[in-house]
């Protein structure tokens, strides 16, 4: 009886504990540029518009435009 309520007990304390972790990430270092160039070229990937200038593709955002991967 005494092991049967040690097993008992043994697993409600593990089903309490959560498996889940939490995992912080810090977003990685972005540079934003305020103005594009003159020579900059408009591009449509899947409907979306992109910036292409010096070999990358930018986004517009509020901030300013981001190098993305296309």
């Amino acid at each position: 009886m005494r092991t049967l309520i040690l097993i008992f007990s043994t697993a409600c304390l593990l089903s309490l504990n959560s498996c889940a972790t939490r995992v912080v990430t810090r977003p990685a270092s972005v540079t934003v540029i305020k103005t594009p160039p003159r020579h900059y070229k408009i591009v449509k990937v899947k409907g979306k518009r992109y910036y292409f200038w010096n070999g990358n593709h930018y986004k517009k955002t509020r901030k300013g435009y981001v190098v993305v991967g296309v």
